[in-house]
């Protein structure tokens, strides 16, 4: 078996990281549409580069988010920075098959992870950093939840324009308050 459901949805599932897909990750890294819109910087993502820092990462709280119908790795999604003193840790998502993308996937494998950042790590609070320029992930974030904290202006320069760095985050009850399906 090749992953592992360990977070289950109805499009998804996320699987610890599995190093045998640092092929698929580099090429996605190495897309610039892709890169464009994670903290990345503009160098080239080599391979061998891939497979060490998936090596590192399966240590953690990353997943790959697998597809359920065809069993393939469409993306990742992780927690890090994990406090539990303060109960808090920063989340992440990407799905890297762009023609998956506005289809669900990246809002069902953040509901999978926030789930599991509040029921089984009891953490109470989940922060995110996205750029001012991806309205799409904005408004996904604010659909699950996560309302603006702040904000670095100018944080960010990319393809020779500076862009605000939005810090969001969602507490355990807010995410609990927009779980609830309508009508009830």
């Amino acid at each position: 078996m090749r992953y592992f459901n360990k977070l289950a949805g109805t499009q998804c599932y996320l699987s610890p990281i599995n190093v045998e897909d640092a092929e698929t990750y580099a090429a996605w890294l190495n897309d610039p549409e892709i890169a464009r819109s994670l903290l990345m910087t503009a160098d080239s993502i080599s391979l061998v580069t891939q497979r060490q820092r998936l090596e590192e990462l399966a240590a953690g709280h990353l997943y790959s988010v697998v597809n359920l119908a065809t069993d393939t790795v469409i993306g990742s999604a992780g927690l890090k920075d994990i406090d539990n003193l303060h109960r808090t840790c920063l989340i992440s998502v990407f799905i890297g098959e762009k023609e998956l993308w506005g289809q669900g996937y990246g809002a069902e494998a953040m509901r999978l992870l926030l789930g599991y950042a509040f029921d089984h790590l009891n953490l109470h609070s989940v922060r995110l950093t996205v750029f001012a320029f991806n309205s799409r992930a904005i408004a996904l974030y604010r659909r699950l939840g996560f309302k603006e904290a702040g904000r670095w202006r100018d944080g960010l320069r990319r393809e020779g324009r500076f862009h605000d760095v939005i810090l969001m985050d969602i507490l355990e009850n807010e995410f609990r308050a927009a779980s609830v399906p309508a009508g009830t």
